[in-house]
């Protein structure tokens, strides 16, 4: 409802396409450069909402609701991840007190 009043007041999809390449850029980097996995696993969740406002911005853009629809299994899907990912970074910190993800390459082997 929101966005179809903010399409209608005017505002064009060129701000919801750069905001949400901000957004997923931001993220990207995030994973890419920062080593704790807290914030890796943050930076996914934003890499997941870019997409989702994307998604979220067509369907009102094209008055289908197809893509909301969507939407709403891709944040079960990132609840769940959340929630997985969060319980393997206690019981890794339980073993190693630190949640840097060069631990990882510990496992191994």
């Amino acid at each position: 409802m929101l966005l179809a009043t903010i399409f209608e007041s005017g505002l064009s999809m060129e701000y919801y396409l750069i905001l949400s390449s901000i957004l997923f850029v931001i993220g990207v980097v995030g994973v890419l450069v920062r080593k704790n996995a807290i914030i890796v696993l943050m930076c996914i969740e934003l890499m997941l909402n870019a997409v989702n406002l994307l998604l979220v911005a067509f369907s009102t853009y094209f008055g289908k609701a197809d893509a909301q629809i969507f939407v709403f299994f891709i944040m079960v899907v990132a609840a769940a991840e959340a929630t997985v990912g969060l319980s393997i970074l206690v019981l890794i910190y339980r073993n190693a007190r630190s949640v840097d993800i060069s631990i990882f390459n510990k496992l191994k082997g």
